[in-house]
């Protein structure tokens, strides 16, 4: 008999080819399986709540993985001793047993992103923040933020030819703030399109520099072409900082 665990961590993406295992490049989920395995000596397979680029980080993360061993729940010291092995990218806090039929990534009902910029030079910033020296008017920004809760589809901000069912997506908020010259936009939903977030931060930005409206952002998401909408933005602003599940998925 197996048992199932998740796990919650946390990651700088800035020197990993993102979360899923790929051939010829080092990945967060890679890491974290030899590391299971190596610490549990026992074949472990991590499945993560979804995917993330190359670059871009995650405060909050989860994962699941089964285990033949039923005593990991908030297991301090093999946090302690995975932890040790894990490189200083990447932090384990939470080891948790969950109902033998929970998945990280099918039952998982929100996800948020954050994406960090700053407008004036931070040499402390380069890997966790884009640097964007402009003056944005952040009040045309969040009017055309608050035109994604009416909408759906959003093929308009999907990267071209990946292998998803449905471009519909349920966005709940999407939300500017600003303090002094930094900048942050935050946005959840039931689900992600590849690319999704890179590509609505990159229209709205069009919109804060004057160069685009708020009806010809509606009319972006309206025409269901990415080619309409603006640039993805670097990836080393973003952050996935939050995962919901339903209660019932916890033992």
């Amino acid at each position: 008999m197996k048992y199932k665990y998740f796990i919650k961590l946390s990651y700088k993406g800035t020197h990993f080819h993102g979360w899923q295992i790929q051939p010829n490049a080092i990945s967060v989920q890679e890491v974290l399986t030899k590391a299971f395995s190596t610490i549990l000596r026992e074949d472990i397979e991590i499945t993560g709540a979804g995917r993330t680029d190359t670059g871009v980080h995650a405060i909050n993360f989860l994962a699941h993985f089964e285990s033949k061993k039923n005593d990991l729940n908030s297991n301090a010291k093999l946090l302690f001793k995975l932890n040790s092995f894990l490189p200083k990218e990447i932090a384990l806090h939470e080891i948790i047993q969950v109902n033998q039929n929970a998945h990280a990534r099918f039952d998982a009902s929100s996800r948020t992103y954050n994406y960090h910029i700053h407008t004036e030079k931070d040499a402390f910033l380069i890997e966790t923040s884009s640097y964007m020296p402009y003056d944005f008017d952040i009040e045309a920004m969040n009017n055309a933020a608050k035109q994604l809760l009416n909408f759906t589809d959003f093929t308009s901000f999907s990267k071209l030819h990946t292998d998803v069912k449905t471009n519909n997506c349920k966005i709940t908020e999407a939300y500017w703030t600003s303090h002094n010259y930094k900048l942050k936009f935050t946005i959840s939903a039931d689900r992600f399109l590849r690319n999704m977030v890179r590509a609505i931060v990159g229209t709205l930005l069009e919109i804060g520099k004057g160069k685009l409206t708020i009806d010809d952002f509606i009319g972006i998401i309206e025409s269901k072409n990415r080619s309409n909408a603006g640039i993805s933005v670097p990836a080393q602003g973003l952050f996935l900082v939050n995962i919901e599940y339903p209660s019932s998925i916890y033992l």
